[in-house]
């Protein structure tokens, strides 16, 4: 129905739908799917797909076949997912990607945003014969935009617009947290010799409950989590992965028994382990965890042995430099934290290396970086890098990357669109040439005006990437307004103005997009004004009422925005809100005179280290 949907936009004519094999085949038609006639009207056409999620479209003189591998359990297609109710559930879905693919290739459609899509009006739609077949080496693309995957909340453009873009509906389960969160409150009364041994004899908490390490050299917990493994296929027989990464709060608690320590590596890489009232310089944990995993995988194949399951292992905190001498068995899966994403050069050296050392050790590599706020990511800056996407893409590529999972992008679509537009053609093809796809964006999206909104966007793109390089620290988006001056908004606005010009008789698809981008940097404008003035009411410890004024006046006018923008536009509620009475938004510290900066990212803005 999607397709037949879209021919009757862009022709003004509905097709008729044959649903299932047609008594009489149809002097022409297209076909979706491999249903049997097919095989007779493409006589030379392979449709024993060989690859996971191949993707196949083929056309004669009469005939058009878009399929696809598709794989399903008929007893297990619906699932609960984190707010809704998930039916329909494939292992693989090869003809949907297809049709998708079908439509933004052969018939010229782009879907640029939530809700805004372009069609391109024809009366005829014809094909040379012709046979395309593609199958996406980045089988886990869902977790690209975590929040957009099936099931995570209730259906919307937003949804569709990631399932079009053909990373929604992949074919491998990757997960972004870590594995034992749940294991203290469970199992700490019963069994406390699950957890990691302190140097001061106990097994406590460190340094709370849902980040306490486990003891990995302990068979009653390789048993325990065994056991869990067995609950969650009883539930869910089509599960494939299984998380054994440790717990967050990486430089603490770790297991000091001797069988835990014996498995570490004394020449590896040294860091600064801290336990209650105790620390000390030791070897990364590379080694002890990949033995972990390794453990956990052949009692996992050995009660499946009939089940292609595997294993998950972060590559995070004291455990990103590659293990000395352990190498993952075939069936655990690497998730590398490497944090080159958005960053400077310099930032990107060591974790791309990192990165590198495991591909070289491990099967199967996915990647998982943590975004954080370059430059203004979360709070709703026009922080783009689709370029330096481009390299990145292709650099996990070359790494045998089968996964990417991103934590992660906040949905401002206003001033990041561009950039979740490149991302998310990059993880179906990370080989796309990402500056052919941006001219498309550009002139599908504005038209007349592209070349302005071009010369935006890059000069946003440009003063981003030379902030990040000029500022070496995590925190530098507290100091926006050193970057953001005057000068550098007049002369993003002159692009947006000379837009305008262009489009006064313009379709009026071409102006709303703009109206929509002109949003955007109200919006901008509106951040760098306010970090500015909490930068003179943080300086006067709380006294300049002027700067606080102007702060509160534009918290006001956050509310006024947020009934006239777009939908999609800004994700209001991530960043412009103080949480419940109390509480407190940590993306909101620096930008409200209730939330001034605390003395720790004060004291790591002056150390301006390396992220």
């Amino acid at each position: 129905m999607t397709l037949a949907s879209y021919i009757e936009k862009m022709s003004g004519q509905k097709p008729e739908v044959i649903d299932g094999e047609p008594k009489v085949v149809p002097e022409r038609a297209i076909w979706i799917g491999v249903q049997p006639v097919v095989k007779t009207l493409f006589p030379k056409t392979d449709f024993d797909f060989k690859h996971p999620e191949e993707t196949l479209i083929a056309a004669n003189e009469k005939h058009l076949v878009i399929a696809g591998r598709d794989r399903w359990d008929p007893a297990h297609m619906t699932a609960d997912g984190r707010l809704s109710k998930k039916t329909g559930v494939q292992q693989e879905y090869g003809t949907a990607n297809a049709v998708y693919t079908f439509l933004r290739d052969q018939l010229g459609v782009r879907w640029l945003w939530p809700g805004e899509e372009d069609v391109i009006k024809q009366e005829r739609i014809a094909l040379a014969p012709m046979e395309q077949r593609y199958h996406p080496q980045i089988r886990a693309r869902a977790g690209l935009f975590t929040k957009l995957q099936l099931g995570d909340h209730k259906e919307g453009p937003d949804l569709e617009w990631a399932r079009v873009q053909r990373v929604q509906l992949d074919s491998m389960e990757l997960e972004g947290g870590h594995g034992f969160g749940h294991w203290w409150e469970k199992y700490s009364k019963t069994n406390p010799d699950f957890f990691a041994l302190q140097p001061d004899g106990t097994r406590s908490p460190n340094p709370e409950a849902r980040h306490t390490k486990m003891c990995e050299s302990n068979p009653k917990v390789w048993n325990q989590w065994l056991a869990e493994v067995d609950e969650q296929l009883r539930d869910n027989p089509t599960k494939r992965l299984f998380n054994a990464s440790e717990n967050d709060g990486y430089g603490y608690g770790h297991c000091v028994c001797k069988e835990c320590q014996a498995k570490d590596r004394p020449e590896a890489e040294k860091f600064p382990f801290r336990w209650k009232n105790h620390g000390e310089d030791r070897p990364a944990v590379s080694d002890r965890q990949v033995i972990f995993a390794n453990t956990l995988a052949r009692m996992l194949k050995q009660r499946y042995p009939d089940k292609e399951l595997y294993v998950q292992l972060l590559a995070y905190g004291y455990s990103r430099p590659a293990p000395i001498a352990a190498v993952p068995d075939a069936n655990v899966i690497i998730a590398s934290v490497s944090n080159f994403s958005m960053r400077s050069p310099k930032e990107r050296e060591t974790p791309m290396k990192q990165h590198t050392d495991w591909a070289a050790k491990a099967a199967h590599i996915m990647w998982r970086p943590n975004l954080g706020n370059p430059a203004g990511l979360t709070w709703g800056m026009p922080d783009v890098a689709m370029a330096q996407a481009g390299d990145d893409f292709r650099f996990a590529a070359d790494t045998h990357c089968i996964g990417i999972f991103f934590d992660m992008f906040w949905y401002h679509w206003a001033n990041q669109g561009p950039h979740y537009y490149a991302v998310a053609h990059l993880a179906w093809n990370p080989r796309a040439d990402v500056q052919a796809v941006m001219n498309d964006y550009y002139q599908r999206t504005y038209g007349p005006a592209s070349a302005d909104l071009k010369a935006y966007w890059e000069l946003l793109e440009r003063t981003r990437m030379e902030f990040v390089s000029a500022k070496p620290s995590r925190m530098r988006a507290f100091e926006l307004p050193e970057k953001y001056t005057p000068a550098l908004l007049a002369e993003a606005q002159s692009h947006l103005d000379a837009a305008a010009a262009k489009l006064g008789k313009a379709d009026e698809k071409y102006r709303r997009r703009l109206h929509f981008t002109r949003c955007g940097f109200e919006f901008t404008k509106l951040v760098v004004s306010t970090r500015a003035a909490m930068q003179k009411f943080e300086a006067s410890k709380g006294k300049d009422a002027a700067a606080k004024a102007q702060v509160l006046a534009n918290w006001a006018r956050v509310d006024v925005m947020e009934k006239e923008y777009p939908a999609f536009a800004i994700n209001w509620r991530s960043v412009f809100a103080l949480g419940a009475p109390g509480g407190r938004n940590k993306r909101t510290e620096g930008l409200h005179p209730d939330a001034p900066l605390s003395p720790k990212t004060l004291k790591e803005m002056q150390a301006a280290g390396l992220e």
